[in-house]
């Protein structure tokens, strides 16, 4: 399928799609008249993509995941693995971020906010 239909039927844009192409996400032939060419099962790839940046995923982790995923032999158990990392992730973010606000809230009102604390 050229690159007007697969943007249609994805709800993307020719130039999301350009640049998953030239990011190495998803592949398309080039036919004689310069035109790309998409196989079908791109269009189910891109939904998956969709859903995983939504989820919270960068495009790197979803091109890395994506090949382990399609050689996973049980795809939801290894989806679940993935997604116990992110939480994790998470997790520690969200706990750095309150250590943060912590020090940004004792130093309001402090007279010199970017003095060292202590």
């Amino acid at each position: 399928m050229r690159i007007g239909e697969l943007a249609a039927q994805t709800g993307l844009t020719r130039d999301t799609i350009r640049f998953y192409e030239k990011t190495g996400l998803i592949t398309g032939q080039r036919l004689v008249n310069g035109y790309r060419d998409f196989p079908p099962e791109t269009v189910p790839w891109l939904g998956y993509v969709r859903t995983a940046q939504a989820l919270g995923f960068s495009l790197a982790e979803i091109a890395r995941t994506g090949e382990e995923l399609r050689d996973a032999p049980d795809s939801a158990e290894a989806l679940s693995a993935l997604f116990e990392e992110k939480i994790a992730l998470i997790d520690a973010r969200m706990a750095r971020l309150a250590g943060l606000r912590a020090d940004l809230a004792a130093r309001v009102g402090s007279g010199c906010p970017l003095r060292a604390a202590g």
